[in-house]
């Protein structure tokens, strides 16, 4: 995959209805219109701060059995790496990831969670090549507030490195 024009895309919704009815827009945008996202979710945060996650567009809790793969995964890291830690295959993440949640916060990298996902709101965050930005927008049409970003090539690299080690060591724990 060419990672050099990729863009973190936000739409923050104070409703969560709205945040899975553009989702799913987004996703019949994306088969209707040939075009493809590297990955998307919606989140969900509820007024105690808890966050869901959710790639099929119907939220499952953070942690536990959340139902967040490998794109997913990527999505998550890179919008808020310390998301990601608390996700199901967040779990297998190792020491590579600290990096870049330093990143984040120093606000090298992603977006400010409690601005873009406070509580009592949801968000759908799209990576997706910059190519296809104003077709992500237009699916978005109900997001109350949107901000988009440059990924670094290099955080994606870093990033889907950890999540395929991850995987790996997941797995050989399951298996064993």
């Amino acid at each position: 995959m060419a990672n050099e024009n990729l863009m973190l895309y936000v739409g923050s919704y104070d409703d969560a209805a709205a945040a899975e009815s553009d989702f799913r827009s987004l996703k019949d945008a994306e088969s209707a219109e040939d075009f493809s996202v590297v990955g998307a979710v919606v989140a969900s945060r509820n007024d105690a701060g808890e966050v869901t996650v959710d790639e099929h567009g119907s939220a499952s809790p953070v942690g536990g059995a959340a139902k967040v793969g490998a794109a997913g995964g990527l999505v998550v890291g890179l919008f808020a790496p310390p998301l990601l830690l608390a996700t199901a295959i967040g779990a297998g993440i190792g020491a590579g990831i600290g990096a870049l949640k330093k990143r984040h916060e120093e606000k090298e990298m992603g977006v400010d969670v409690d601005e873009y996902l406070p509580p009592g709101s949801s968000a759908v965050i799209v990576v997706v090549d910059d190519r296809y930005l104003d077709r992500v927008d237009k699916a978005l049409a109900k997001s109350s507030k949107k901000i988009s970003k440059a990924v670094d090539s290099g955080d994606v690299d870093k990033l889907q490195k950890e999540l395929e080690d991850a995987d790996t060591r997941v797995s050989k724990a399951v298996d064993s």
